[in-house]
């Protein structure tokens, strides 16, 4: 009790408190430095206790004294009843402080559901009054009544509080790896099961979802997946949607077949439980617990678990809905990646890596295509080559992503032998005509064959990372000349292009800064890191092969955003 006297002189500012347990007067707890066992209460204080348990409300007094039998100072007073389960009073719960006060709408809010809570944890330490009574009586058993009694209170806390905790615990929950977890956090601690198992219907099919750290016990006897027509007790808990519990281990094969038998006992397990998890429009599958020692499933312990399983899968519910949208981003993005023409003359190869959130869906992209020819003739042959990021972490920038990517193909398909900047000038105008929330970064360019197995780089940098250029003689540029980012508010400004002659054995590196950008570290270092990989990487090294190497050695350790890595190369003779 002292710990809920400490308490409420905390939550009020109070400089003492008790926990006034009889009608005697005696405080059964009280803050270390007010009142101790040696030092009695005032009879003032005394008195607004017992005014609290007659009449069995809260009083909050701004200030008592004298009135109350006290020769001394006025303070302020502020108690609440604490009832048993049947309604008796077992003690009031109050708070003094020794200069008179207001007390406000929170005081009286927060004292009582201290009071509350203190009255739950002294209804799970004292017996019913049947309890007492019986014990009162001299009648036979008694005591055991009585330790009955108090396991019975202490069971129905520990399983209050276990559905609280689950409450909480399961309603933030976003992938089915992390309501696997919690639920298995929750349940090992209070019911304590030796078996801990999740089964969801996934295409007419039951499966496992393993523990995302420690895995699942070895159930080597249970097909993975198995059809929901099995023996299986958890397949029929699904079919049947209800409770289904094992007990008897001479009827499980009868009842469910040897496998079933077989399998449970490769396990040791005695009584299990199969929960169904009903979601909003079907049985999403079960929660299945079991124990290696016999363990008794009453009315009481079956609303526990029946409880638990709707929060279960409810979470579920949450986590496949939230795993279907990521699914339908990721695969709008990777529909909308580009397979890489073959051009003669030239090597081709690209790196996409998701983020390590599969919330994180973005708007990176990369992109390849053949030039239209130019007015009067011309160089044929040619190569436009993007890689760009929107803004945006979700199923819109994907979208998006994928519009713009259209809209700058169309841009140089509508302004042949121009250069890149006028596309991207022409995708900006699109964006703000049509009103597109698009933002982000990007390098466009167009790749020209010259003669003599030599191109010509033509690029124009809208605020992203500038690309790299290893040469021949092993020396790699930055080529940092850029314009501002792409943003449908921003006012139109004039793009501009720079050049450079690629001749054989160059290799042009573009990249989004999902590979350099890390918190903590600067991101121009990565970039001289990222260089320092590019002209160190064997000539003969495949391209394919030299992106996963820079991925590897430059990229960070988690991936905090989606990266894409675009490689050509010039090869030689």
């Amino acid at each position: 009790m002292n710990r809920f006297a400490r308490l409420a002189t905390r939550l009020l500012g109070a400089p003492q408190g008790l926990v006034w347990l009889d009608p005697s007067g005696k405080a059964g707890g009280s803050a270390p430095d007010c009142w101790p066992p040696d030092a009695p209460v005032p009879p003032s204080v005394l008195n607004c206790c017992r005014r609290v348990s007659e009449a069995r409300l809260p009083l909050f007094l701004p200030q008592a004294g004298d009135r109350d039998g006290d020769s001394g100072s006025a303070f302020a007073f502020a108690g609440v009843p604490l009832v048993g389960g049947s309604g008796e009073l077992l003690g009031v719960l109050a708070v003094v402080d020794h200069e008179p006060r207001s007390w406000n709408e929170d005081d009286v809010r927060d004292l009582s559901d201290l009071a509350a809570a203190c009255g739950a944890d002294m209804r799970s330490r004292i017996p019913s009054v049947p309890a007492r009574r019986a014990r009162a009586d001299g009648r036979e058993g008694a005591d055991a009544a009585v330790e009955g009694e108090a396991v019975r209170m202490h069971t129905l806390l520990s399983r209050a509080q276990l559905l609280l905790r689950a409450s909480e615990d399961l309603a933030d929950t976003s992938s089915l790896q992390d309501v696997r977890q919690r639920v298995g956090d929750l349940v090992s601690g209070d019911l304590k099961p030796s078996y801990i198992g999740l089964v969801l219907v996934q295409q007419g099919m039951l499966h496992r979802i393993a523990h995302p750290i420690d895995g699942d016990m070895p159930f080597e006897r249970i097909p993975e997946p198995y059809t929901l027509d099995s023996d299986w007790p958890s397949a029929r808990a699904v079919r049947e949607n209800r409770m289904i519990v094992v007990d008897d281990q001479t009827e499980i094969a009868a009842a469910y077949g040897p496998q079933t038998g077989n399998g449970f006992a490769s396990v040791g397990l005695r009584t299990a439980v199969c929960l169904p998890l009903r979601g909003t429009h079907r049985t999403l599958g079960a929660l299945v617990l079991g124990w290696s020692a016999p363990y008794a499933i009453g009315m009481g312990e079956r609303a526990v678990l029946t409880t638990l399983a709707g929060y279960t899968a409810q979470a579920v519910e949450r986590a496949l809905h939230l795993d279907e949208r990521v699914t339908v981003a990721r695969q709008l993005q990777r529909a909308m990646l580009t397979d890489l023409p073959a051009v003669p003359g030239l090597e081709l190869a690209a790196l996409y890596r998701p983020a390590a959130q599969d919330d994180m869906v973005g708007g990176d992209w990369y992109d390849a295509y053949p030039l239209p020819e130019a007015p009067g003739g011309g160089a044929t042959g040619a190569l436009a080559l993007t890689v760009g990021d929107l803004t945006g972490h979700d199923m819109r920038a994907a979208a998006l992503m994928g519009q713009v990517r259209s809209m700058l193909r169309q841009a140089d398909q509508d302004h042949p032998g121009e250069g890149p900047q006028h596309a991207l000038s022409a995708l900006e105008q699109a964006i703000r005509r049509l009103k597109l929330p698009a933002s982000g970064t990007g390098v466009h360019a167009h790749l020209s064959p010259v003669g003599d197995g030599h191109w010509r780089l033509k690029w124009s940098n809208a605020g992203h990372p500038p690309p790299l250029l290893a040469t021949p003689d092993g020396a790699v540029e930055h080529l940092t000349r850029h314009d501002v980012l792409l943003h449908h508010t921003l006012p139109p400004v004039p793009r501009t292009c720079d050049s450079r002659p690629v001749p054989p054995g160059s290799t042009l590196l573009l990249y989004t800064d999902g590979l350099v950008e890390e918190r903590g570290r600067d991101i121009g270092e990565n970039i001289g890191r990222l260089a320092g990989g590019l002209a160190a990487a064997p000539v003969k090294l495949p391209l394919k092969a030299l992106l996963q190497s820079l991925l590897d050695t430059v990229g960070p350790r988690e991936a905090q955003d989606d990266t894409v890595l675009f490689a050509v190369r010039v090869p030689t003779p």
